[in-house]
C-alpha cells in the first residue's frame, strides 16, 4: 500500500480524552477515530490488525475441532426471561441495551450468546451420538459501559471471540475446557504477547470453574495474585491464602473502655496497644436485591484483613431466594450517606460490635427487619478479642464467642488476598502482584443455562439429559490494544509482528531523485511478491516527518533508501530495538523475509 493514497492522519499531541499510552498512541497513529463515548471506528491500519489477530483465533479454534457460525445481535429478551438473565443483565449488572421494536417486542443487543446459543442447541441436539459439539463465533458485541474508557479496552462495542461447547456429562467438559485452556495459550503466544492464566470468579456468566488469560501491562486493571513456583496464580477477585499468624491478645477479662477518636484499625491498635488480628472490625454492607428489598448486612472480620466484596457479593446471591429475589443490583458500604434512607437512629460508625441491634433499621416493607450476620472465618478462632461497644468512643476488651458475643450463624470465607501473604500450597511462597488486561475468559458453565432453558439429549439409555455447558471468550480488538500497552516507546507503537498491520515500510526520504525512487518501487514490488507486506512512503513529505510517522505507527521493519544507496546499500531499522545497518540493495527481500518468518513462527 503506498501512504499517499492510504487514509492515515497522525497526530503530534495526545488526544485529551484518552489516558493510558495504549489508547494515546492508537488515535495519534492514526488507527481509531473516537466517533461517540465508548465506540470507536477502525481505520485501515486497524482492521488489518485485527484481521491477523481473528485469523489466528479463527486457526486456533479450528484446530480443537470448532466449527464456526455467526449468531444474531439482536436477542429477544423471552430468551434471558428463560435462563433468569434478563433483570441481572439490565438492572442489576446493567449492562445490556434494551429496545423496543415497532411491534412491542423487547430486545438486547447481545453482550453475550449463551441464550441464543442454548436455544439452538435445544432443538438440534437430540441425541449423545452428537456430542460434544463446540460453535464459535467472531462478531461484534455491546455492552452499555458505565463509564466507557481505555479506548477498545473498555467500550460500549468491541469485537469478540465466543465459544459455547456442549457435552454428555463433566469429563467431556472438562476435556475441550482443557483443550480451550491450549487453544488460548497457543493464540497469545502466536500474537506475540506476555500473558499469565489465573483463577478467576464467574461473575454474571456463572458456572462452577472459570480461567482468565491476563495480558501483562501496568495499565491493566485487574490485579493478579502469583507464586514465583509458578503453582498458583488468581485475580485478587479469586485469589485465597493464609491470613497471618494470630498475636495473642494482651486482654484477659472483658470490659468496656474509652477509645476517643479511634474510628480506624490502625488508631484503636495504637491507643490499646494491641495487634490488628485480635480485633473483630464489624463492616455493614447494604444490598439491593432485584425485587427492590433492602438487606442490610453485617460482616465480622478479623482486624488486620479487608472484605473481598466480589467473594461477598457471590455469598449474598446464593441467599437471594431467602428474600424472593434472584440477585442483586447493588452492593456497598453504608456509610452514613446511606443510612439516612434506613436507619431509625445514628449508627456508631467505627464503633459497631458484632451484636448491632436490630432496632436501628427503621420499619419499611422494602426493607428487610434483620441484619444477616456473618463472620469471616479468620474471626472465627479469636480469643480475648477487642471489638466495637456499640458507642462511639468506646470498645470492649477481652471479648470471647458464646460468653460476649453469639458467633453469627453465616460463617464465610470473604477476606481480600494481597500481595505478601502466604500461598495455600506453599506457604514459604509470598504472593506477588501484577497488573493485566483480561484478554480471555474460559468457563465450565456445566447445566445452568441447558436446566433452565430445557436443552437435554437422550443418553444411551433412551433418558432424557440436561446438555453439559462449557463458554470460552476471548476480546480480539481488547487484545489489539492490549499489544500496544505492553510494547511502545517515547515515539511510538512497537507491533508484534504477527500482528503488525504491515512487515515492512520503505522510505523515499527524497522523491525527487529519480534513481532513489526507482529502487524503492522496486524493494516495494520485491518485498510484497514474496508475501511481506509493505508500505510505501511516497508522500511529498519532509524526511523527518516520514520518519517519525513510521516509529509512531510502528511497523517492524523500516527500509530508508537514502544516502548509502551510493554504495549500493539501503538502510534496514529494526522497530523493536531501533538498531540499524547498511544491507546491500539484492540482499533486502530476502534478509527481511528471513526476520519475519522467524518472527512469526519461533
Amino acid at each position: 500500500m503506498r501512504l499517499s493514497q492510504m487514509l492515515l492522519v497522525t497526530l503530534r499531541e495526545d488526544p485529551a480524552e484518552a489516558e493510558i499510552p495504549s489508547h494515546k498512541l492508537l488515535v495519534r497513529a492514526g488507527y481509531i477515530k473516537r466517533i461517540g463515548s465508548g465506540i470507536y471506528a477502525y481505520l485501515p491500519l486497524m482492521w488489518r490488525v485485527l484481521q491477523k489477530v481473528s485469523q489466528i483465533v479463527r486457526e486456533e479454534m479450528d484446530a480443537t475441532g470448532a466449527q464456526e457460525c455467526l449468531l444474531p445481535q439482536l436477542q429477544p429478551s423471552e430468551l434471558w426471561q428463560e435462563s433468569g438473565r434478563w433483570d441481572t443483565y439490565t438492572k442489576a449488572e446493567g449492562i445490556m441495551f434494551s429496545l423496543i421494536d415497532r411491534q412491542e417486542r423487547q430486545l438486547g443487543l447481545g453482550p453475550t450468546h449463551e441464550e441464543v446459543i442454548t436455544t439452538i442447541a435445544r432443538d438440534a441436539i437430540r441425541s449423545y451420538r452428537q456430542l460434544p459439539l463446540n460453535i464459535y463465533q467472531i462478531q461484534t458485541k455491546f455492552r452499555d459501559e458505565i463509564r466507557p474508557r481505555f479506548g477498545l479496552m473498555r467500550g460500549r462495542e468491541f469485537i469478540m471471540k465466543d465459544a459455547y461447547s456442549f457435552h454428555t456429562d463433566e469429563e467431556s467438559l472438562k476435556k475441550t475446557y482443557r483443550d480451550m485452556d491450549v487453544a488460548y495459550r497457543n493464540i497469545l503466544t502466536r500474537c506475540g504477547l506476555e500473558f499469565r492464566p489465573v483463577e478467576a470468579d464467574s461473575g454474571a456468566i456463572g458456572g462452577s470453574g472459570s480461567q482468565e488469560f491476563m495480558v501483562l501491562a501496568e495499565a491493566g486493571e485487574d490485579e493478579i495474585l502469583y507464586t514465583e513456583d509458578g503453582k498458583y496464580a488468581a485475580n485478587v477477585e479469586k485469589a485465597v491464602s493464609l491470613p497471618a499468624d494470630v498475636v495473642a491478645s494482651p486482654f484477659t477479662s472483658y470490659e468496656k473502655v474509652a477509645t476517643p477518636d479511634t474510628a480506624t484499625i490502625a488508631k484503636l491498635c495504637d491507643t490499646l496497644k494491641c495487634s490488628s488480628t485480635a480485633v473483630v472490625k464489624n463492616v455493614l454492607y447494604e444490598t439491593i436485591y432485584d425485587n427492590e428489598i433492602i438487606v442490610l448486612v453485617l460482616i465480622s472480620i478479623r482486624g488486620d484483613e479487608d472484605v473481598n466484596e466480589v467473594k461477598l457479593q457471590n455469598e449474598l446471591v446464593k441467599l437471594a431466594a431467602n428474600y424472593d429475589a434472584s440477585t442483586i443490583i447493588s452492593l456497598s458500604v453504608a456509610d452514613a450517606d446511606a443510612q439516612q434512607k434506613w436507619s431509625s437512629q445514628p449508627l456508631p460508625l467505627g464503633y459497631i460490635a458484632p451484636d448491632l441491634e436490630d432496632s436501628y433499621i427503621s420499619k419499611n416493607k422494602n426493607i428487610a427487619p434483620q441484619f444477616l450476620r456473618m463472620v469471616d472465618q479468620t474471626a472465627t478462632d479469636l480469643t480475648n478479642f477487642v471489638t466495637g461497644a456499640n458507642e462511639s468512643g468506646y470498645h470492649v476488651v477481652g471479648a470471647n464467642w458464646g460468653d460476649n458475643f453469639a458467633l453469627p450463624e453465616l460463617v464465610v470465607d470473604v477476606r481480600l488476598a494481597k500481595s505478601g501473604d502466604r500461598a495455600v500450597h506453599d506457604p514459604t511462597q509470598l504472593l506477588q502482584s501484577a497488573r493485566g488486561i483480561e484478554a480471555g475468559h474460559i468457563f465450565q458453565l456445566g447445566t445452568k443455562y441447558s436446566q433452565a432453558m430445557g436443552a437435554t439429549y437422550t443418553n444411551e439409555q433412551g433418558k432424557n439429559e440436561p446438555i453439559w455447558m462449557g463458554c470460552y471468550g476471548i476480546g480480539v480488538s481488547r487484545m489489539a490494544q492490549a499489544a500496544v500497552e505492553q510494547s511502545y516507546d517515547k515515539d511510538g507503537i512497537i507491533w508484534p509482528v504477527a500482528i503488525a498491520p504491515y512487515h515492512a515500510i520503505v522510505i523515499i526520504p527524497n522523491i525527487n531523485d529519480q534513481e532513489k525512487v526507482q529502487v524503492a518501487e522496486k524493494l516495494y514490488q520485491e518485498l510484497n511478491a514474496v508475501g511481506i507486506e509493505t508500505l510505501l512512503d511516497d508522500r511529498k513529505e519532509r524526511a523527518g516527518v516520514k520518519f517519525k510517522d513510521s516509529d509512531l505507527i510502528g511497523i517492524p521493519y523500516r527500509i530508508t533508501v537514502g544516502r548509502s544507496l551510493s554504495q549500493g546499500k539501503v538502510e534496514v531499522m529494526t522497530r523493536k530495538t531501533k538498531e540499524s545497518q547498511d544491507i546491500p540493495v539484492e540482499e533486502v527481500v530476502s534478509t527481511i523475509k528471513n526476520w519475519v518468518d522467524q518472527a512469526i513462527n519461533k
